[in-house]
């Protein structure tokens, strides 16, 4: 690596830093403003100061990877922006010209380490949110494991469907649960085979089923679209289900498929989803490709703008670059909302997460070939 690399590099890492720390903390105060009386709710109920600060930091310690994941292109494109904008007040893009280097070269080591941070991205993404989901679903006045709430009709890999009126976190315990047993009937349709009923449901993390407290199986036969009881009760003295006590607090938000890796999004998939959430797995899956590739596109549209010779118009060049990267963000948020959408009869998650690839990676190239090095 020859040393203006790594001046260009050190000038971009420090750029970057700075603007992680900004951005996410900026987002971090406003949260912790708008929410700090539900985090006092917590002392108010006998909690210690040193606990609440701890419950706290914990909290947005987990957040940090959600804002992350949602500004990692903003974040690169302002680091890029305060490397260039340093080299050009300073007169140094001049200096380099003239030592006959050219322009498109300096931005060699941003590009180059703007496709590490995408990888960075990834495993942000696929393994750090979805170990720590349980954890970013949880409201700001709950305390890790101390929630209780119900859960209706929520499906394991069986396709059974699993209710309860009351779930407790900190002892995983359902309280009369009903477990409806389906099997696969047509193509995407299911019908009910026998439901199972209990005082208790408690999960069992060595045998990794629910042990059932005065559980009962009931069997149902359809005979010409009439329900029949096959025969009386058995009992029954657990359930086994890929459905665990962290899986769940999970699974009741609407948008845990964001939540996912793109693994988990594939066993979902394949576990006969229901039909109104196919689309929104496949559009997690695609958006999962294509994020990272927005990334670098929004980078490699604003970076021959911000090469600017002339300290006089990089203002100009900043405000240009920005109104480009903030066009693609809004176009990517916005095809991430109608991704799901039908129109003319027809549901494209793929087309709507490459469209912004399809928008602004032409207008990268023609920015690129017409830089003036």
């Amino acid at each position: 690596m020859k040393i203006i690399d790594r001046y260009i590099a050190k000038n971009f890492l420090i750029g970057y830093a700075i603007t992680f720390m900004v951005l996410i903390g900026l987002l971090i105060i406003v949260d912790l403003f708008l929410n700090l009386d539900e985090f006092a709710e917590h002392a108010e109920a006998g909690l210690s100061t040193m606990a609440v600060l701890k419950n706290i930091c914990i909290f947005y310690a987990a957040r940090s990877a959600q804002y992350y994941r949602d500004l990692a292109g903003v974040i690169v494109v302002v680091a890029a922006t305060f490397s260039l904008a340093k080299m050009t007040y300073s007169n140094e893009l001049v200096a380099v010209m003239a030592s006959g280097v050219s322009l498109k070269r300096i931005l060699a080591p941003i590009v180059f380490l703007a496709i590490l941070l995408t990888g960075l991205l990834v495993i942000d993404q696929e393994i750090i949110i979805p170990r720590l989901a349980t954890q970013l679903v949880r409201e700001h006045d709950t305390l890790p494991g101390e929630d209780r709430y119900d859960v209706w009709f929520m499906s394991d890999e069986k396709g059974s469907l699993i209710c309860t009126q009351d779930f407790e976190e900190k002892t995983a315990t359902m309280t009369n649960p009903l477990i409806i047993i389906r099997k696969p009937h047509g193509a995407a349709s299911w019908i009910v085979v026998g439901k199972i009923q209990a005082e208790k449901g408690i999960y069992n993390k060595e045998k990794k089923c629910w042990d059932l407290v005065n559980g009962t199986y009931m069997e149902i036969n359809r005979n010409k679209d009439i329900v029949e009881i096959e025969r009386a009760p058995e009992p029954i003295a657990f359930y086994e289900s890929n459905l665990t006590p962290d899986d769940i607090p999970i699974r009741r938000q609407e948008s845990f498929k964001g939540l996912l890796s793109s693994k988990q999004l594939s066993t979902l998939a394949s576990q006969r989803s229901r039909i109104k959430d196919l689309p929104e797995l496949y559009s997690q899956k695609h958006f999962r490709v294509t994020d990272p590739v927005i990334n670098m596109v929004m980078l490699m549209v604003a970076l021959p703008i911000l090469v600017c010779r002339d300290p006089k118009k990089m203002k100009t060049a900043i405000v240009i670059s920005f109104a480009f990267t903030t066009a693609c963000f809004i176009v990517s948020f916005a095809c991430k909302m109608v991704a799901t959408e039908v129109f003319f009869d027809q549901v494209r998650p793929e087309l709507w997460a490459w469209m912004p690839v399809f928008v602004f990676l032409p207008i990268a190239f023609l920015e690129i070939d017409s830089m003036s090095t």
